[in-house]
């Protein structure tokens, strides 16, 4: 019987259900050139954020944490402005996915821009 306590809230494991929301997201695009296009930036930049997530907790300084950790929210708002364009476009059928997607995108956002903050002494990034 293991002593340590699992946490309520794991980040690491949070990001990894992200990356497989983002996958189910993708999977569903219409097969068109641009669904194609943007499907495929979709997959980069939205599976991103989890591996660099864990290259983070393998940060060999507080500068290469934080700037792994600034990665980590440059492709989540790559990712939020890619959803965005599909929303838009009205390119996705899954309207329920692609809302739920969108959301947590923006909390991890969020998450993360006070993870800079934090990191670097500031209040935001």
């Amino acid at each position: 019987m293991s002593l340590v306590t699992p946490r309520k809230y794991d980040l690491e494991e949070r990001l990894i259900d992200f990356a497989v929301l983002i996958i189910d997201l993708e999977e569903a695009l219409p097969s068109t050139k641009a669904a194609n296009h943007l499907g495929g930036q979709l997959l980069r930049s939205g599976t991103s954020p989890a591996l660099n997530y864990g290259e983070a907790q393998a940060a060999e300084s507080k500068k290469d944490f934080i700037h792994k950790i600034k990665i980590v929210l440059k492709e989540l708002r790559e990712t939020h402005i890619c959803i965005r364009i599909m929303e838009r476009k009205g390119m996705h059928k899954e309207k329920e996915l692609l809302i739920k997607v969108k959301n947590e995108c923006q909390e991890l956002v969020r998450i993360f821009i006070k993870s800079v903050g934090t990191a670097t002494g500031r209040k935001s990034e």
